[in-house]
This record gives C-alpha cells, sequence and structure tokens, in this order.
C-alpha cells in the first residue's frame, strides 16, 4: 500500500484500450481499500463511458474508495488563474471580439493539456486521494504534455522576469497613449503560480519512488513502433516505465476466423518481450464482449494484474547516471530503439542537449560536471554515454 502517494500514468496509441486497462487498475486499488482517483486528461474523454456513467470536471465518486474525473480547461482556468483570463478577455475584446468569442479565445492551444497536469499536482499535494490513475492522451500528445515543464522553466527563469519588469516600465506609458490592456502584477503573479506548478509537476511525475509510465499496446506492428518511440523519449524526459501492457491478446480457441491474426499476434510477442526487457510485459485477453461497466472492467484488471498489486513497481530503474571513469565522468542515459545518426548531442554551459529524431531534451547538468568539458558522446547498446574531461586534462 502507498505510503505516501502514488501515481500511475497509462498512454499508448489511440485505440489500443488504454482508458479500459486504467480503469480496471483504479477499481483493484479501490477495492484494495485504497482512496483512489481515475482522471482522463485525454481531449476526446471516453473514461465516463468505460464505466457506463456520466463523469465530470471535478472527482465524481463512483464507490466507496473511487472517484473520477474528465479534466477541462476552461473549468480549471476559471478556478485557478482568473487574472490571465480576465486579461485576456480583455484584450480580445480591446481587438474588437464579441464577449462570447473573447472567452474562447482564453483557452489557447496547449492549456487543455495544462490544466490536466496541474490537476494532477493539486489532486496529489492535498493528500485526498491514496493512488492517482492518469488516462493520458494518446502517446503524441502524452509526450508534447510531459515536455512543457522543461520549457515553461525556461520560461520562468529567463523570460518572465525580463517581462514583466519591462511592463512595470512601459505601463504608465502604454496608457497615457492608448486604451490597450496592460497585464498587472497579478496577471505575471498568475502567470508565475502556473509556471512553478508545472516545475512542481515534472518533479512529480519524474520521481521513480512515486510515479510510473505505463505503455499500453497492441500486437500489431505500427502500434509496436509507437511503442518503442513512446518508451524511448519517456527515457529521454527522465520518466520511468515500469509496466508494459499486451492487450487484447487472442486466445488458443479464437477460431477459424481468427487465425491469421492470432499467428501475427505469435509472431509479434517474443519481439515484445525482448525488445522492452527488463521492463516487464504483461498481456491482457481479448475479451468476448466489450469491456464496459464496472464488472467487466474488473475481470480485465484480475486478468491483467492476477494476484499482484497493482500499485507496485513492476520495474525500477534510472533514467539516467553519472560515473567516474578513466579520470574524467560519463554520463549514461538509456536511449532504446534509437539510432547513431537519430541522436544529436549538443552542449550550452550547464545544459546538455540532446535531439533525438523531433524531440529535443535541455538536461541540466550535475554541479559536479558543469565546469567540464564534453569530450565524446557514443551510442552503444541502446545506452548513449557522454563523456566529460576531468579538470586536470582540460
Amino acid at each position: 500500500m502507498p505510503t505516501k502517494g502514488r501515481v500511475i500514468v497509462y498512454t499508448g496509441k489511440g485505440g489500443v484500450g488504454k482508458t479500459s486497462v486504467a480503469a480496471a487498475t483504479a477499481i483493484l486499488c479501490s477495492e484494495r481499500g485504497l482512496r483512489t482517483l481515475v482522471m482522463s486528461t485525454d481531449i476526446a474523454h471516453s473514461l465516463g463511458d468505460a464505466f457506463g456513467r456520466t463523469i465530470g470536471p471535478e472527482p465524481k465518486r463512483l464507490a466507496r474508495d473511487l472517484w473520477a474525473q474528465e479534466t477541462d480547461a476552461y473549468h480549471k482556468i476559471r478556478a485557478s488563474w482568473g487574472a490571465i483570463q480576465e486579461y485576456m478577455t480583455s484584450f480580445f475584446q480591446w481587438r474588437g471580439l464579441g464577449d462570447v468569442l473573447a472567452d474562447e479565445m482564453t483557452v489557447l492551444p496547449g492549456l487543455d493539456e495544462i490544466a490536466s497536469l496541474i490537476d494532477i499536482v493539486d489532486h496529489f499535494d492535498s493528500g485526498r486521494f491514496d493512488v492517482i490513475v492518469v488516462d493520458a492522451a494518446p502517446t503524441g500528445e502524452t509526450l508534447r504534455l510531459l515536455s512543457l515543464p522543461e520549457a515553461a522553466r525556461w520560461w520562468l527563469d529567463r523570460v518572465l522576469p525580463i517581462q514583466r519588469r519591462a511592463t512595470q516600465i512601459a505601463r504608465p506609458v502604454l496608457r497615457r497613449l492608448s486604451n490597450m490592456p496592460v497585464p498587472d502584477d497579478a496577471v505575471f503573479g498568475a502567470g508565475e503560480d502556473l509556471f512553478r506548478k508545472l516545475e512542481r509537476m515534472h518533479g512529480l511525475l519524474s520521481d521513480p519512488s512515486t510515479t510510473s509510465m505505463r505503455i499500453v499496446l497492441n500486437l500489431e506492428k505500427m502500434v509496436i513502433a509507437e511503442a518503442w518511440r513512446s518508451f524511448t523519449y519517456f527515457h529521454l524526459f527522465g520518466y520511468a516505465t515500469d509496466l508494459v501492457v499486451c492487450n487484447r491478446v487472442l486466445p488458443e480457441d479464437s477460431g477459424p476466423y481468427f487465425t491469421s491474426w492470432r499467428e501475427a499476434q505469435q509472431r509479434y510477442w517474443p519481439t515484445v518481450i525482448e525488445s522492452f526487457a527488463p521492463v516487464p510485459v504483461r498481456p491482457t485477453p481479448f475479451f468476448a464482449r466489450e469491456v464496459v461497466g464496472t464488472s467487466a472492467l474488473r475481470k480485465l484488471g484480475n486478468s491483467l494484474f492476477e494476484e499482484h498489486d497493482p500499485t507496485k513497481f513492476f520495474y525500477r530503474g534510472k533514467p539516467y547516471r553519472v560515473e567516474r571513469e578513466n579520470g574524467g565522468f560519463a554520463l549514461s542515459l538509456e536511449l532504446p530503439f534509437v539510432s547513431k545518426g537519430e541522436i544529436e548531442v549538443r552542449r550550452h554551459r550547464e545544459e546538455l542537449v540532446l535531439q533525438v529524431g523531433s524531440w529535443r531534451r535541455n538536461l541540466i547538468l550535475p554541479r559536479a560536471l558543469v565546469g567540464m568539458p564534453t569530450r565524446d558522446a557514443k551510442l552503444r547498446d541502446g545506452v548513449l554515454r557522454v563523456y566529460f574531461a576531468s579538470a586536470e586534462g582540460r
């Protein structure tokens, strides 16, 4: 049983059944006596459909120790960052938009994901729940969502203070020359609060003693390929994966109509087991009936976890480590399923910039490495090693 709270994030390609798996996990947790919240951060919510219940933007009690929520960007912004919304509304109205359209425009692209992130943090910090199970958006949106905190930290440390000071200086002049709304300290304060909560979220979701990612996939070529990419990017951004769920595996007696499909699944199964090792892969069967409602979801959960506690960490591993080597240091980062040509490594003072495909991570170096020049980088057996020269060797 969790002693300080547990966060489990399920993600995967759209249509693989992650919502059902998340809901099933939550049911099992609650029936173990854990106060459990299952929340959807997917814009196209289907959590309510899985339970066969109507679910709103605040946690709704479904059973004794079970609550469910479908996050809503408008609701969260009104509740938490009214100053930002009021300023943006007044600005759009100044630009000539009507009241309704101006209000709609205050929810900019990306704010729906931010609202979801903040809800995770607020629920965890409240101590109201023992377990938070997240039915995350499909993989691409989840990766964008999880990379937001690093960008937010950059804005908070380097851009926002400059903008705030410049606005304080220019505000009296602008008000004399124009009736354009100018953000006041309350707006910047709300922005700082937002960015700091994003930073807190990164700390929570990257804490391997509290949070783990779980990838849901089907035994299909395109789905497996996307799961590999997800696994790589979660390592890149420091989010620990403790379990891979292989959903809808056909049974042996599935009949002649499904023979070709089952044979294809049988071919892919060893590859999935080997490629995600040492992270375990657990299968769930293809059910004859749609998995909707508490009874069906409980059956799915029992087939997945059997006698195991669904909150346990099925695998623990460090996303990166720093070790002394040949008089210097080596930083090792696991990047499975990536070729040498896909990786670009750059150094900028205390930051190590890793570009993997279209994704980039700015890794803040440990204090011991900040003053050391980067010597070399090598990729071998799914592990990227970046070498730093010792102080004596400079």
